[in-house]
Protein backbone atom coordinates (compact mmCIF):
# COMPACT_ATOMS: atom_id res chain seq x y z
CA UNK A 1 0.00 0.00 0.00
CA UNK A 2 1.35 3.23 -0.68
CA UNK A 3 -0.55 5.89 1.23
CA UNK A 4 -0.79 9.41 -0.53
CA UNK A 5 -2.03 12.02 1.98
CA UNK A 6 -3.73 14.87 0.46
CA UNK A 7 -5.85 18.23 1.59
CA UNK A 8 -7.98 17.67 -1.95
CA UNK A 9 -11.72 16.46 -1.45
CA UNK A 10 -12.51 13.45 -2.50
CA UNK A 11 -16.29 12.66 -3.55
CA UNK A 12 -17.81 9.80 -4.44
CA UNK A 13 -17.26 10.34 -7.86
CA UNK A 14 -13.65 10.21 -7.71
CA UNK A 15 -14.57 6.73 -5.75
CA UNK A 16 -15.33 5.51 -9.23
CA UNK A 17 -19.24 5.83 -8.59
CA UNK A 18 -20.85 8.38 -10.55
CA UNK A 19 -25.14 8.99 -10.22
CA UNK A 20 -25.34 11.51 -12.59
CA UNK A 21 -24.70 8.32 -15.09
CA UNK A 22 -26.64 5.69 -13.25
CA UNK A 23 -29.85 7.69 -12.88
CA UNK A 24 -30.96 8.55 -15.86
CA UNK A 25 -30.54 4.03 -16.97
CA UNK A 26 -32.72 3.71 -13.76
CA UNK A 27 -35.42 6.27 -14.82
CA UNK A 28 -35.00 4.28 -18.37
CA UNK A 29 -35.72 1.15 -17.35
CA UNK A 30 -38.52 2.44 -14.80
CA UNK A 31 -40.35 3.87 -17.73
CA UNK A 32 -39.96 0.36 -19.58
CA UNK A 33 -40.93 -1.55 -16.40
CA UNK A 34 -44.34 0.63 -16.01
CA UNK A 35 -45.39 -0.80 -19.68
CA UNK A 36 -45.34 -4.09 -18.73
CA UNK A 37 -47.85 -3.45 -15.74
CA UNK A 38 -50.63 -4.46 -17.80
CA UNK A 39 -49.60 -8.40 -17.91
CA UNK A 40 -51.08 -8.32 -14.13
CA UNK A 41 -54.19 -7.91 -15.72
CA UNK A 42 -54.54 -10.97 -17.24
CA UNK A 43 -54.39 -12.57 -13.74
CA UNK A 44 -57.12 -10.78 -12.20
CA UNK A 45 -54.53 -7.96 -10.65
CA UNK A 46 -53.10 -4.98 -10.90
CA UNK A 47 -49.71 -2.75 -9.52
CA UNK A 48 -49.96 0.02 -7.05
CA UNK A 49 -48.73 2.46 -9.48
CA UNK A 50 -47.57 5.30 -6.87
CA UNK A 51 -44.73 2.39 -5.95
CA UNK A 52 -43.29 2.93 -9.20
CA UNK A 53 -40.13 4.75 -8.40
CA UNK A 54 -40.75 3.93 -4.72
CA UNK A 55 -37.88 1.55 -2.67
CA UNK A 56 -40.54 -1.31 -3.52
CA UNK A 57 -43.00 -2.34 -6.39
CA UNK A 58 -46.29 -3.18 -4.78
CA UNK A 59 -49.33 -5.52 -6.18
CA UNK A 60 -53.00 -5.32 -5.68
CA UNK A 61 -54.15 -9.26 -5.24
CA UNK A 62 -57.40 -8.69 -3.98
CA UNK A 63 -57.69 -9.19 -0.09
CA UNK A 64 -53.97 -7.48 0.17
CA UNK A 65 -50.93 -6.30 -1.56
CA UNK A 66 -47.50 -8.16 -1.91
CA UNK A 67 -44.35 -6.17 -2.28
CA UNK A 68 -40.78 -7.24 -3.76
CA UNK A 69 -37.71 -6.37 -3.98
CA UNK A 70 -34.09 -7.33 -4.76
CA UNK A 71 -30.92 -5.49 -3.69
CA UNK A 72 -26.84 -6.34 -3.78
CA UNK A 73 -24.81 -5.81 -1.10
CA UNK A 74 -22.04 -4.06 -3.51
CA UNK A 75 -18.60 -3.66 -2.57
CA UNK A 76 -18.61 -3.80 1.56
CA UNK A 77 -17.15 -8.04 0.75
CA UNK A 78 -13.79 -6.42 -0.34
CA UNK A 79 -13.35 -4.64 3.32
CA UNK A 80 -14.32 -8.22 4.59
CA UNK A 81 -11.53 -9.93 2.55
CA UNK A 82 -9.01 -7.26 3.12
CA UNK A 83 -9.54 -7.29 6.87
CA UNK A 84 -9.54 -10.99 7.22
CA UNK A 85 -6.49 -10.89 5.17
CA UNK A 86 -4.94 -8.07 7.87
CA UNK A 87 -6.54 -10.03 11.19
CA UNK A 88 -7.34 -13.78 10.51
CA UNK A 89 -10.95 -12.90 11.27
CA UNK A 90 -14.34 -13.95 8.88
CA UNK A 91 -16.65 -10.96 8.72
CA UNK A 92 -19.02 -13.20 6.30
CA UNK A 93 -21.71 -13.22 9.61
CA UNK A 94 -22.12 -9.47 9.37
CA UNK A 95 -21.80 -9.10 5.84
CA UNK A 96 -24.78 -11.83 5.29
CA UNK A 97 -26.47 -9.06 7.79
CA UNK A 98 -26.06 -6.70 5.40
CA UNK A 99 -27.10 -8.23 2.33
CA UNK A 100 -30.37 -8.71 4.04
CA UNK A 101 -30.50 -5.90 5.23
CA UNK A 102 -30.42 -3.80 1.92
CA UNK A 103 -33.65 -5.53 0.83
CA UNK A 104 -35.50 -5.89 3.92
CA UNK A 105 -35.09 -2.02 4.96
CA UNK A 106 -36.45 -1.64 1.54
CA UNK A 107 -39.51 -3.47 1.34
CA UNK A 108 -40.55 -1.91 4.71
CA UNK A 109 -40.82 1.25 3.50
CA UNK A 110 -44.10 0.51 1.55
CA UNK A 111 -45.55 -1.08 4.86
CA UNK A 112 -44.80 -4.68 4.08
CA UNK A 113 -44.22 -7.22 6.63
CA UNK A 114 -41.34 -9.13 5.29
CA UNK A 115 -42.26 -12.99 4.74
CA UNK A 116 -39.18 -14.77 2.31
CA UNK A 117 -35.86 -13.89 1.89
CA UNK A 118 -34.08 -15.52 -1.50
CA UNK A 119 -29.81 -15.44 -1.48
CA UNK A 120 -27.63 -14.98 -4.74
CA UNK A 121 -24.33 -16.01 -4.20
CA UNK A 122 -21.99 -15.27 -7.22
CA UNK A 123 -18.94 -16.58 -6.60
CA UNK A 124 -15.74 -15.65 -8.46
CA UNK A 125 -15.16 -19.97 -8.39
CA UNK A 126 -15.77 -22.69 -6.81
CA UNK A 127 -13.20 -22.62 -4.90
CA UNK A 128 -14.59 -19.91 -2.56
CA UNK A 129 -17.00 -22.30 -1.40
CA UNK A 130 -14.33 -24.24 0.31
CA UNK A 131 -13.28 -22.23 2.76
CA UNK A 132 -15.55 -23.71 5.17
CA UNK A 133 -15.22 -21.15 8.09
CA UNK A 134 -15.95 -18.26 5.80
CA UNK A 135 -19.05 -20.49 4.13
CA UNK A 136 -20.07 -21.47 7.71
CA UNK A 137 -19.84 -17.62 8.71
CA UNK A 138 -22.13 -16.83 5.80
CA UNK A 139 -25.28 -19.19 6.19
CA UNK A 140 -25.43 -18.20 10.01
CA UNK A 141 -25.02 -14.81 9.45
CA UNK A 142 -28.20 -15.07 6.61
CA UNK A 143 -29.94 -17.26 9.49
CA UNK A 144 -29.74 -15.02 12.09
CA UNK A 145 -30.54 -12.09 10.24
CA UNK A 146 -34.45 -13.79 9.30
CA UNK A 147 -34.77 -14.64 12.42
CA UNK A 148 -34.41 -11.20 13.76
CA UNK A 149 -36.96 -9.98 11.14
CA UNK A 150 -38.94 -13.54 11.36
CA UNK A 151 -38.84 -13.91 7.88
CA UNK A 152 -38.37 -17.42 5.80
CA UNK A 153 -35.29 -18.15 4.11
CA UNK A 154 -36.97 -19.76 0.83
CA UNK A 155 -33.66 -20.99 -0.94
CA UNK A 156 -31.19 -19.31 -3.48
CA UNK A 157 -28.59 -19.55 -5.93
CA UNK A 158 -24.87 -20.21 -5.86
CA UNK A 159 -23.30 -19.94 -8.93
CA UNK A 160 -19.41 -20.52 -10.00
CA UNK A 161 -18.90 -17.60 -12.08
CA UNK A 162 -15.16 -17.34 -13.56
CA UNK A 163 -14.53 -15.09 -15.85
CA UNK A 164 -17.55 -13.02 -14.40
CA UNK A 165 -16.94 -12.38 -11.00
CA UNK A 166 -13.05 -12.28 -9.76
CA UNK A 167 -11.41 -15.10 -8.44
CA UNK A 168 -11.54 -15.64 -4.73
CA UNK A 169 -14.49 -12.77 -4.19
CA UNK A 170 -18.26 -12.94 -4.28
CA UNK A 171 -20.93 -11.19 -5.20
CA UNK A 172 -23.95 -10.89 -2.76
CA UNK A 173 -27.72 -10.34 -3.18
CA UNK A 174 -31.10 -10.95 -1.89
CA UNK A 175 -34.76 -10.38 -2.80
CA UNK A 176 -37.17 -10.23 -0.34
CA UNK A 177 -41.25 -10.53 -0.83
CA UNK A 178 -43.75 -9.39 1.83
CA UNK A 179 -46.98 -8.80 2.65
CA UNK A 180 -49.44 -5.36 2.96
CA UNK A 181 -52.33 -6.85 4.98
CA UNK A 182 -54.23 -5.49 6.31
CA UNK A 183 -54.28 -3.19 2.86
CA UNK A 184 -54.58 0.41 5.04
CA UNK A 185 -50.98 0.04 6.33
CA UNK A 186 -49.97 0.56 2.22
CA UNK A 187 -47.50 3.70 2.90
CA UNK A 188 -46.52 5.16 -0.68
CA UNK A 189 -47.01 8.84 0.71
CA UNK A 190 -51.15 9.17 -0.34
CA UNK A 191 -51.03 10.79 3.42
CA UNK A 192 -48.06 12.74 3.89
CA UNK A 193 -48.74 16.19 4.56
CA UNK A 194 -47.40 19.43 5.80
CA UNK A 195 -47.40 19.16 9.91
CA UNK A 196 -46.24 15.65 10.08
CA UNK A 197 -43.15 15.21 11.71
CA UNK A 198 -40.01 13.51 10.53
CA UNK A 199 -38.12 10.83 12.88
CA UNK A 200 -35.11 9.64 12.05
CA UNK A 201 -34.01 5.93 13.28
CA UNK A 202 -29.85 5.45 14.15
CA UNK A 203 -27.54 4.08 11.78
CA UNK A 204 -24.86 1.49 13.22
CA UNK A 205 -22.09 3.33 10.80
CA UNK A 206 -21.64 3.08 7.17
CA UNK A 207 -24.40 0.41 6.49
CA UNK A 208 -23.66 -0.20 2.99
CA UNK A 209 -23.49 2.61 1.17
CA UNK A 210 -20.73 4.74 0.52
CA UNK A 211 -17.85 1.88 0.57
CA UNK A 212 -16.65 2.66 -3.13
CA UNK A 213 -15.59 6.37 -1.54
CA UNK A 214 -14.69 4.21 2.09
CA UNK A 215 -12.04 1.85 0.06
CA UNK A 216 -10.62 4.51 -1.93
CA UNK A 217 -10.20 6.34 1.18
CA UNK A 218 -7.92 3.50 2.43
CA UNK A 219 -5.21 5.33 -0.14
CA UNK A 220 -4.69 8.41 2.22
CA UNK A 221 -4.16 6.64 5.65
CA UNK A 222 -0.84 5.25 6.59
CA UNK A 223 -1.69 2.19 8.54
CA UNK A 224 -4.59 1.65 5.77
CA UNK A 225 -7.28 -0.75 7.53
CA UNK A 226 -5.55 -0.66 10.64
CA UNK A 227 -5.99 3.05 11.35
CA UNK A 228 -7.71 3.63 14.62
CA UNK A 229 -11.00 5.41 14.38
CA UNK A 230 -11.47 5.58 18.22
CA UNK A 231 -9.29 3.89 20.90
CA UNK A 232 -9.43 0.06 20.11
CA UNK A 233 -11.34 0.03 17.00
CA UNK A 234 -9.83 -0.03 13.50
CA UNK A 235 -11.85 1.48 10.49
CA UNK A 236 -11.99 -1.68 9.17
CA UNK A 237 -13.98 -2.90 11.86
CA UNK A 238 -15.72 0.16 12.01
CA UNK A 239 -16.57 -0.32 8.54
CA UNK A 240 -17.95 -3.97 8.97
CA UNK A 241 -20.63 -2.99 11.75
CA UNK A 242 -23.62 -4.52 9.97
CA UNK A 243 -26.43 -2.94 8.78
CA UNK A 244 -29.25 -2.08 11.28
CA UNK A 245 -32.50 -4.31 10.92
CA UNK A 246 -35.08 -1.75 10.80
CA UNK A 247 -38.35 -4.28 10.50
CA UNK A 248 -39.02 -5.07 14.12
CA UNK A 249 -39.22 -1.15 14.16
CA UNK A 250 -42.28 -0.93 11.62
CA UNK A 251 -43.57 -3.90 13.00
CA UNK A 252 -43.85 -2.82 16.19
CA UNK A 253 -45.40 0.92 14.66
CA UNK A 254 -48.34 -1.33 13.56
CA UNK A 255 -48.96 -3.40 16.73
CA UNK A 256 -49.03 0.26 18.78
CA UNK A 257 -51.77 1.69 15.93
CA UNK A 258 -49.29 4.09 14.61
CA UNK A 259 -49.42 4.59 10.86
CA UNK A 260 -45.96 6.11 8.68
CA UNK A 261 -47.55 8.44 6.47
CA UNK A 262 -43.95 7.75 3.91
CA UNK A 263 -40.81 5.39 5.07
CA UNK A 264 -37.53 6.48 3.24
CA UNK A 265 -34.31 4.07 3.26
CA UNK A 266 -31.21 6.19 3.92
CA UNK A 267 -28.73 4.54 1.92
CA UNK A 268 -26.98 6.07 -1.48
CA UNK A 269 -27.76 9.65 -2.37
CA UNK A 270 -27.51 10.17 1.41
CA UNK A 271 -29.75 12.16 3.08
CA UNK A 272 -31.15 13.29 -0.25
CA UNK A 273 -33.45 10.60 -0.16
CA UNK A 274 -35.63 12.34 2.14
CA UNK A 275 -36.73 14.23 -1.04
CA UNK A 276 -37.54 10.76 -2.94
CA UNK A 277 -41.36 11.13 -2.50
CA UNK A 278 -42.56 13.22 -5.76
CA UNK A 279 -45.23 15.46 -3.88
CA UNK A 280 -44.00 19.29 -3.60
CA UNK A 281 -43.46 19.59 0.22
CA UNK A 282 -40.72 21.27 1.97
CA UNK A 283 -38.93 18.91 4.40
CA UNK A 284 -37.50 21.04 7.62
CA UNK A 285 -34.54 19.37 9.93
CA UNK A 286 -34.11 20.99 13.05
CA UNK A 287 -31.96 18.38 15.08
CA UNK A 288 -29.57 15.63 13.71
CA UNK A 289 -28.86 13.00 15.55
CA UNK A 290 -24.91 12.19 15.95
CA UNK A 291 -22.40 11.09 13.21
CA UNK A 292 -21.03 7.66 14.16
CA UNK A 293 -17.53 8.05 14.65
CA UNK A 294 -16.80 5.86 11.48
CA UNK A 295 -18.53 8.45 9.21
CA UNK A 296 -16.64 11.16 10.91
CA UNK A 297 -13.88 9.75 10.29
CA UNK A 298 -14.03 9.59 6.40
CA UNK A 299 -15.67 13.02 6.40
CA UNK A 300 -12.73 14.28 8.09
CA UNK A 301 -10.14 12.24 5.91
CA UNK A 302 -11.52 12.62 2.79
CA UNK A 303 -12.30 16.46 3.41
CA UNK A 304 -15.71 16.92 2.95
CA UNK A 305 -17.64 19.38 3.69
CA UNK A 306 -21.15 18.95 5.44
CA UNK A 307 -23.15 19.08 1.92
CA UNK A 308 -20.54 16.71 0.36
CA UNK A 309 -21.00 14.12 3.26
CA UNK A 310 -24.54 14.61 3.64
CA UNK A 311 -25.42 13.87 0.29
CA UNK A 312 -23.29 10.42 0.17
CA UNK A 313 -23.55 9.09 3.68
CA UNK A 314 -26.32 8.04 6.51
CA UNK A 315 -24.30 10.74 8.97
CA UNK A 316 -25.99 8.30 11.59
CA UNK A 317 -29.84 8.44 10.55
CA UNK A 318 -30.38 5.35 8.62
CA UNK A 319 -34.03 5.39 7.85
CA UNK A 320 -36.46 7.98 7.89
CA UNK A 321 -40.36 8.03 9.04
CA UNK A 322 -42.95 10.16 8.62
CA UNK A 323 -45.62 10.57 11.38
CA UNK A 324 -48.17 12.58 12.76
CA UNK A 325 -46.74 15.25 14.74
CA UNK A 326 -49.17 13.58 17.73
CA UNK A 327 -47.24 10.22 17.26
CA UNK A 328 -43.91 11.50 16.95
CA UNK A 329 -42.99 10.82 20.87
CA UNK A 330 -44.65 7.53 20.37
CA UNK A 331 -42.63 6.51 17.20
CA UNK A 332 -39.32 7.06 19.10
CA UNK A 333 -40.37 5.24 22.06
CA UNK A 334 -41.30 2.14 20.06
CA UNK A 335 -38.15 2.05 17.93
CA UNK A 336 -36.49 2.70 21.30
CA UNK A 337 -37.80 -0.05 22.91
CA UNK A 338 -36.59 -2.36 19.77
CA UNK A 339 -32.81 -1.15 20.60
CA UNK A 340 -32.72 0.93 17.63
CA UNK A 341 -32.24 4.83 18.81
CA UNK A 342 -34.48 7.53 17.55
CA UNK A 343 -35.05 11.48 17.48
CA UNK A 344 -37.51 13.37 16.05
CA UNK A 345 -35.39 15.64 13.63
CA UNK A 346 -37.98 17.68 11.83
CA UNK A 347 -41.70 18.44 10.43
CA UNK A 348 -43.10 18.68 7.07
CA UNK A 349 -44.04 22.23 5.57
CA UNK A 350 -45.63 23.41 2.62
CA UNK A 351 -43.92 25.23 0.04
CA UNK A 352 -41.34 24.00 -2.57
CA UNK A 353 -39.63 20.70 -2.91
CA UNK A 354 -36.39 21.25 -0.27
CA UNK A 355 -34.60 19.68 2.10
CA UNK A 356 -33.68 22.26 5.32
CA UNK A 357 -30.93 21.01 7.41
CA UNK A 358 -31.20 24.27 9.43
CA UNK A 359 -28.33 23.02 12.11
CA UNK A 360 -25.66 22.47 8.94
CA UNK A 361 -27.19 25.35 6.53
CA UNK A 362 -27.40 22.77 4.19
CA UNK A 363 -29.97 23.05 1.39
CA UNK A 364 -30.65 20.18 -1.18
CA UNK A 365 -33.85 20.74 -4.03
CA UNK A 366 -35.66 18.72 -6.51
CA UNK A 367 -32.57 18.86 -9.11
CA UNK A 368 -30.78 16.92 -6.46
CA UNK A 369 -32.56 13.91 -6.39
CA UNK A 370 -34.07 12.69 -9.91
CA UNK A 371 -35.08 9.07 -9.58
CA UNK A 372 -38.28 8.69 -11.12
Amino acid sequence: MNPTPTTATLSYEQSGVNYDLIDPLKVTAQRAAAATAGHLAAHGFSEVVASRGESAYVVDVGPFYIASIVECLGSKALVADEMHRLTGKTYYDSIAQDTIAMAINDLITVGATPLVVQAYWGAGGSDWFADAQRAQALVAGWKHACDVCSVAWGGGETPALSGIVEAGRIDLAASCTGLINPKERLSVGDYLAPGDAIVLLASSGIHANGLSLARKLVERLPQGYLSEVSPGLSYGDALLAPTVLYSPVTEALYKAGIKPHYCANITGHGWRKLLRHPAEHRYRIHTVPPVTPVLKFIQQHAHQDDREAYSTLNMGAGFAIFVRAEDAQRTVDVARAQGVEALVAGQVEAGPKELLIEPLNIRFGNDDLQLR
